[in-house]
């Protein structure tokens, strides 16, 4: 007796069906609302007001303090009192002392400080909740004029797109080599991107403990990943019997260099965020360590390439993907630090690099099907994470 497969049907999306789609909502909005004007039989009073106000960032300006603030809390709040280091300050707000829910506000603090001081500065509300900032070394925020336009992207150049085009000069030497060698070098490249990808998670996962909780950092990770993964899973699927195997291999090149890109943004957020509140010697140590990470960079790039024929602009926009978004970091870092763009790049960078070491490894399992994982193949890809381990210990 064989089983009988039912015919299939087709689908009618009539009104019927929607108001049936429609009902069970209008019926859970009916409970919420129940349930929030009797509170379940439960007093639901707090015994203390629930508040919190997040401390975005800090700006210093000759005689006055500016805190950019949101309230992140569950109600509007009302700020009432400003301490700077144990003094009690007149301040200004804008647009208003009363902040509503996700609403966002600047507080002006009059207060002359001094260059090189560490500042302790607690904001009250009206219901006495306080909240503090610490200002590690007072120092003039970086205004958005022409000096420091190109300081910012001179740093970018420095750390993102000089050492990757150095990277990329490999490209003549390598292609000399056998094809087991550009196998190994394959496999280094998938190497370089785990690492890198667990860095650029690892980077977010920091970042996220920054963001405000009504924001859910962690969920926010999520999202950017796995949605970054899947999109590119579906560009690179779509029409890829159609294309050549070395327009394959370019458009896997372009992915990384856009993943790396995306890395370095995040690289150039923390450069540009460290010279912003006048941490200058860490800024520079970033600096001086990215710029020796980077370089192995520029070779995940060109690997998947090796056996082909790029010319000089395909490889210059290769470069300039995989580099020029550190400059754009460092300007977003050194005039707006913002930890939510921060998660959401660093989280993107996450999706991008780990689906782009997935391609390259199934590149590398076509050309050998028949056989199992040489170890050429293992070693390449221990020898790519250890390449970043070594130098990441010039940064960490």
């Amino acid at each position: 007796m064989t089983d009988q497969i039912p015919p299939t049907t087709k689908s009618r999306f009539t009104f019927s069906t929607f108001i049936l789609l429609l009902l069970p909502i209008i019926l859970l909005a009916g409970v919420i609302a129940l349930f929030l004007n009797t509170g379940g039989g439960l007093d639901m009073d707090s015994p203390a007001p629930i508040e919190n106000l997040s401390i975005e960032r800090y700006h210093l300006a000759r005689g006055h303090i500016e805190l950019h603030v949101q309230n992140t809390g569950p109600a509007e709040l009302t700020i009432a009192q400003i301490i700077v280091n144990e003094a009690v300050m007149p301040f200004e707000v804008s647009p208003s002392v009363t902040v509503p829910r996700l609403g966002t506000a600047v507080i002006t603090v009059n207060y002359s400080w001094t260059e090189g001081e560490a500042y302790a500065v607690r904001v009250f509300t009206s219901n006495a909740v306080p909240f503090d900032v610490v200002i590690p070394v007072a120092f003039e925020t970086p205004q958005p004029d022409e000096k420091t336009f190109w300081s910012f992207t001179l740093i970018g150049l420095y750390v993102g797109v000089i050492p990757i085009f150095l990277g990329i000069f490999w490209l003549p030497a390598l292609r000399a080599l056998g094809k087991q060698w550009m196998t190994f070098l394959m496999a280094v490249t998938v190497g370089l991107l785990i690492f890198l990808g667990l860095d650029t998670l690892l980077e977010a996962l920091e970042q996220a403990a920054e963001v405000p909780s009504t924001y859910q950092g962690i969920g926010l990770i999520g999202i950017g990943a796995v949605a970054t993964y899947m999109l590119l899973e579906m560009i690179g699927g779509s029409k890829s019997s159609d294309r050549s195997e070395s327009s394959q291999r370019l458009n896997i090149a372009w992915r990384i260099a856009l993943g790396i890109g995306i890395h370095n943004l995040g690289e150039g957020l923390a450069i540009g965020a460290a010279y912003n509140v006048g941490e200058i010697a860490l800024g520079t140590f970033l600096v001086v360590g990215f710029i020796i990470q980077n370089i192995t960079e520029g070779l995940g790039i060109i690997a998947p390439i090796l056996r082909d024929r790029p010319n000089i602009r395909q490889l210059a926009l290769l470069g300039l993907l995989g580099g020029a978004p550190a400059i754009i970091g460092a300007w977003i870092g050194g005039y707006t630090p913002s930890p939510f763009l921060a998660v959401l790049f660093l989280a993107i960078g996450t999706g991008a690099i780990f689906q782009v070491a997935v391609e390259i490894g199934r590149m590398i399992q076509r050309d050998n099907v028949k056989q199992p994982m040489p170890g050429y193949i293992f070693s390449g890809v221990i020898t790519g994470m250890l390449m970043l381990w070594v130098t990441g210990i010039f940064i960490k």
